[in-house]
């Protein structure tokens, strides 16, 4: 069997680090108890260890143990958190470049009397900042931007969007799946709220994901249940990570988290991007006098992800004849309808290159080989 060469680490990261692996075969051989459902050792062993990995995230992203929730993904955080901050009747901006893990909720919202604004986009850094500007005031609840674009890569102004929201007293919830692991958020950004797969940039098991907050605002719930604490009230647990943590957590991948937490700290996230964003150089450099070759602006600074479309052919046709080949790209829409309505390139969308720590030279130059051919002959 040909093996397949996996450029699709936007969507998840594979393989995952050896110590990764071990740590989520350890968690279910050792750490078999229900963290916080019980008085004993079992179920101690099992809670101290998910505090470690607790207090392993909130260091990383600069916040407090008790302010760092674990949930089953990214989609799972930002729902918690836009839910839990807007009601009918308000008003709530986002970015042109939003995954639909926002634009869904916000559109979901929309029908229920929320007022959702989207702010306009340019290439430039200033016209984004001045598109939050002219739409942000007081009477906004809440603003949410992405970090990065997932299809582009494009890195936003989060600092000077946290200035208008902050002057303007308006919560601001990050969407950092495309930029942690790589790009060192940190709560003192002016982040309200930050969102966060474990299984991507961190290197963790799928199923994992952190809500991050700066403590200010109360988070109302979209779920209810055991919590392990208070439970001789009917009322839901007020206090945090707690009250945002009901039902039985996912043990064994938020040990797994913790040693992708632990992966991406040892190698330092400089040296992470660094190998990526040359990996991404040698498909732009190796395909720049291929003038039917397509890439898609990324703005002014970027993560190391790379849309591109061969003209005249369909982003997942030409994904399709790449996975025959042997190499691992998603083509299409990528979840992210707002953001190739804003790069012009819907219905069909784009092909994406996105490569990890494990992504070799060889294998983008194989990429690049191909990718040449197709240019030439096409399909």
């Amino acid at each position: 069997m040909m093996r397949e060469i996996y450029f699709d680490n936007a969507a998840t990261t594979y393989p995952k680090p050896p110590s990764v692996v071990e740590a989520v075969k350890n968690a279910v051989l050792r750490y078999g108890g229900n963290p916080g459902r019980g008085g004993h050792k079992t179920s101690q062993t099992a809670a101290e260890a998910v505090y470690k990995v607790r207090a392993k995230a909130a260091e990383m992203f600069g916040a407090e143990p008790e302010n760092t929730v674990f949930t089953l993904n990214c989609t799972h955080a930002l729902n918690m958190a836009i839910k839990g901050l807007i009601r009918p009747g308000d008003k709530m901006a986002i970015s042109p470049f939003e995954h639909n893990a926002v634009a869904r909720p916000a559109y979901a919202l929309s029908r229920l009397r929320v007022h959702v604004e989207v702010a306009e986009a340019g290439d430039s850094d200033g016209e984004i900042i001045e598109g939050f500007k002219k739409i942000i005031t007081p009477e906004f609840k809440l603003c949410v931007c992405t970090a990065a674009s997932n299809v582009t890569g494009r890195l936003m102004p989060i600092n000077e969007i946290a200035e208008i929201c902050g002057e303007n007293s308006v919560p601001l919830i990050v969407d950092g799946a495309q930029a942690c692991g790589t790009v060192p958020l940190k709560m003192s950004d002016g982040i309200n709220i930050l969102c966060t797969p474990g299984h991507k940039g961190l290197y963790g098991p799928t199923g994992t994901g952190l809500l991050i907050s700066d403590g200010k605002y109360k988070l109302g719930t979209i779920i209810e249940g055991g919590t392990g604490a208070t439970s001789g009230e009917l009322e839901q647990t007020s206090f945090m990570p707690e009250r945002l943590e009901s039902g039985t957590l996912n043990t064994v991948g938020i040990l797994g988290l913790g040693a992708g937490i632990d992966y991406v700290k040892n190698i330092g996230m400089k040296r992470i991007k660094a190998h990526e964003e040359a990996l991404c150089g040698i498909i732009s450099d190796g395909m720049k006098n291929a003038g039917n070759f397509i890439i898609p602006s990324r703005g002014e600074k970027s993560v190391p992800i790379l849309s591109f479309n061969i003209e005249g052919i369909p982003a997942p046709r030409l994904a399709g004849a790449l996975s025959e080949a042997g190499f691992a790209l998603r083509g299409g829409l990528h979840c992210a309808y707002l953001a190739h309505k804003t790069l012009g390139t819907f219905p069909d969308g784009t092909v994406r290159f996105s490569p990890s720590a494990f992504s070799s030279e060889r294998d983008a130059v194989s990429l690049v080989n191909y990718l040449k051919k197709i240019c030439k002959t096409g399909l």
